[in-house]
């Protein structure tokens, strides 16, 4: 096993909110094991403020948030993605990117809390659901024997965490 830390990309349809609090998550409780990335098949080319405002009251870092195609990740000279994860939601027929290659690849979608209707305090509510769901699976990803765990294992494993979320509220 490489001392180099694993990369890893979020993707999702928009790239303005929940790949990129994945993004800022991975890179605080990965602890330099995990570098994390964000991208989205139809970019929207902002971050959405409720995303930033949660992360900078957690006080994680939001100079890394930018909303950005997952192609600059398929061009030379990007990183080599170690795991890829589509956190976008099934049920609300999104459509997630498929990325062809190599790295161990698992759907972790959740519902999209820009899309939430409603006042300010539920469109808060849904973002800090939206967190709470991303940061349980990271730990949880985290946390797996990346050195002594064989590679079909730990695609169970990643795809498990995608199917064991903790209920909303």
């Amino acid at each position: 096993m490489s001392d180099q830390p694993f990369n890893v990309l979020f993707l999702c349809t928009g790239n303005s909110a929940r790949s990129i609090l994945a993004e800022a998550i991975l890179n605080r409780v990965g602890q330099g094991r995990f570098q994390a990335f964000s991208a989205g098949s139809q970019p929207k080319g902002e971050v959405h403020p409720y995303a930033l405002q949660l992360l900078e009251s957690l006080n994680l870092d939001t100079s890394f948030a930018r909303s950005k195609s997952w192609e600059e990740f398929a061009a030379p000279g990007a990183p080599e993605l170690n795991f890829i994860f589509t956190v976008c939601d099934n049920a609300a027929k999104e459509s997630c990117p498929v990325w062809p290659g190599q790295p161990m690849t698992a759907h972790w979608g959740i519902p999209d809390p820009a899309a939430v209707e409603g006042s300010e305090a539920e469109k808060h509510l849904a973002f800090a659901d939206a967190y709470r769901m991303l940061n349980s699976r990271i730990s949880i990803f985290t946390s797996l024997p990346m050195a002594s765990i064989d590679k079909l294992a730990l695609q169970r494993r990643l795809d498990e965490i995608g199917h064991n979320l903790p209920e909303a509220g």
